[in-house]
């Protein structure tokens, strides 16, 4: 893995795609365990959690169902703090498991929208999962279930993840390169 160059930044290795694997393996395997007894609907975080859900779902050996709801909060490198639904979901959730798919959980915005979102559903459980987590930016009282790797506060791209559109079709992490890196 070498450094690469999204628009005006430079971008290092970070996790390598095995390592995003054996993640996303434990934690299917968990979340199978957990709701064996269970037919859960996984519902992804779209754009970026489009390979996350790919790989979760081909790893998860129980039957299940899949949807999705498209949420944005980033501009650039940094999150603008206002979170817009942009694709609702038509399911009827009433008395289900939903496991929500998350690709990257930082300050916690977007999951308390995801969590307004979901609480009129008449949802059985409601349960988080994301691969990736920065648990030195979560400032939320709200709970997440299942968590793949924790990080740093350094700005990712790859595995799904981009900086302006680009970086998305990377199958390694690269952070942002700072004077520090």
């Amino acid at each position: 893995m070498n450094a690469i160059k999204l628009h005006n930044n430079y971008f290092i290795p970070f996790i390598e795609s095995t390592q995003i694997a054996k993640a996303i393996k434990k934690m299917a395997t968990q979340i199978e365990s957990d709701l064996k007894d269970e037919q859960p609907i996984f519902i992804g975080i779209l754009n970026g959690s489009f390979m996350f859900i790919a790989d979760f779902i081909r790893q998860y050996k129980n039957n299940c169902e899949v949807s999705f709801v498209k949420l944005a909060s980033y501009q650039g490198t940094a999150s603008t703090g206002k979170i817009k639904e942009l694709v609702g979901l038509q399911e009827n959730l009433k008395g289900k498991t939903v496991v929500i798919l998350e690709d990257i959980i930082d300050t916690g915005n977007t999951l308390e929208e995801i969590f307004r979102i979901f609480e009129d559903k008449e949802v059985k459980a409601l349960k988080i999962a994301t691969l990736f987590f920065k648990p030195d930016v979560f400032k939320k009282d709200l709970n997440i279930d299942y968590i793949g790797l924790s990080i740093p506060n350094k700005f990712i791209v790859g595995y799904g993840l981009d900086y302006d559109g680009l970086g998305r079709n990377l199958p390694d992490i690269y952070q942002l390169k700072t004077a520090n890196s």
